[in-house]
């Protein structure tokens, strides 16, 4: 299927990191998308809060441009913009809708028969490296394993709800990154707060609210061992990472959580180089984790050397001699 790529605003803004990271892991699996030409927000916010023929619109000429394109669908990294496509997509099946976002844009949607719009579906990032390329394949690629590491998959709210429009993954207990970040060499620990709500939606007109929701996450992970969080969501990125210390006030506690992209982590494992992943950009440094992992692959790989070492200088085992051995046993005769 040819994909066309829709990066969204927090792309290129708040979360440039995972931006550079999504591109650079695509590239390396092989990957490869062309971004559509003059896109523009796809209205998950706030747009579709106050006008849903408005966000229509927005999500509905992205798709358009993609089609004209020649693309058969389209992926974006950002779960908000996903569910924002996704559901401009399905509401545009109805002929009525589709009629009210036509007069709103410079041409119409392309029509089917029955007169709901012709549109590419939309697919996250996350989907097509499960389904296209896959975990065994994803594991063949790494070159440094991350043993050792436990994290806390957080999902969110959107990537897999609602389940009927977003056809990927379970909606109450998803397992994608899990399974990417076994591939990966990490320890994913039990996490039943994989799916609940960080509060982004309110993150500026309810921060108590926002800083609560976010620091019950974090808390969670941490009773459960994780050394840290990781997320597909800029959103959810946001209020987990750059607002910790919000969270921290909220609850009382420390967390000290570094909070990746999947896609760095990915990144990390398969060996690319640090300014693709742009882990500067994380407000929790990871530093001390990252240290903490790179000495304890250099420790094993010490003893892998130094037991390869002591086998080839241990002595061989004694041969018997056929004539003693058959002295010996006519002498037991």
């Amino acid at each position: 299927m040819k994909l066309a790529y829709y990066p969204g605003c927090s792309g290129e803004g708040t979360s440039t990191e995972y931006e550079a990271s999504t591109r650079a892991v695509c590239r390396a699996l092989g990957l490869e998308f062309a971004e559509i030409e003059d896109w523009n927000c796809c209205g998950s916010t706030p747009a579709h809060a106050m006008d849903i023929v408005l966000s229509g619109a927005l999500g509905a000429r992205n798709l358009m441009l993609a089609g004209r394109a020649g693309a058969e669908g389209v992926t974006t990294p950002c779960p908000s913009c996903l569910a924002n496509l996704k559901m401009a997509r399905h509401r545009m099946q109805s002929p009525e809708f589709k009629a009210k976002v036509d007069a709103l844009l410079d041409a119409p949607t392309p029509a089917r028969e029955d007169g709901s719009a012709d549109l590419p579906d939309t697919f996250s990032v996350l989907q097509v490296i499960l389904e296209q390329v896959g975990v065994d394949a994803v594991a063949t690629r790494v070159t440094k394993p991350l043993e050792g590491l436990k994290v806390a998959t957080y999902y969110g709210c959107l990537m897999s709800r609602p389940a009927g429009i977003m056809n990927f993954d379970d909606p109450e207990n998803p397992t994608a990154i899990d399974k990417l970040m076994s591939a990966l060499g990490a320890e994913v620990v039990p996490f039943p707060l994989k799916t609940e709500c960080c509060g982004a939606a309110m993150g500026v007109a309810l921060k108590d609210v926002t800083s609560s929701l976010s620091g019950r996450i974090l808390a969670s992970a941490k009773a459960f061992g994780a050394d840290a969080v990781v997320t597909a969501c800029p959103l959810c990125h946001m209020n987990l990472d750059l607002r910790q210390g919000q969270a921290e006030r909220a609850k009382g506690v420390k967390f000290d959580m570094p909070v990746f992209y999947y896609t760095q982590l990915m990144g990390l494992a398969f060996g690319l180089p640090a300014d693709m992943l742009r882990l500067e950009k994380l407000a929790v440094s990871p530093e001390a984790l990252l240290k903490k992992l790179a000495d304890r692959r250099a420790e094993k790989a010490r003893a892998a050397v130094a037991a390869a070492a002591e086998s080839k200088q241990a002595p061989a085992e004694p041969t018997a001699n056929p004539a003693e051995s058959h002295e010996a046993e006519g002498a037991a005769s």
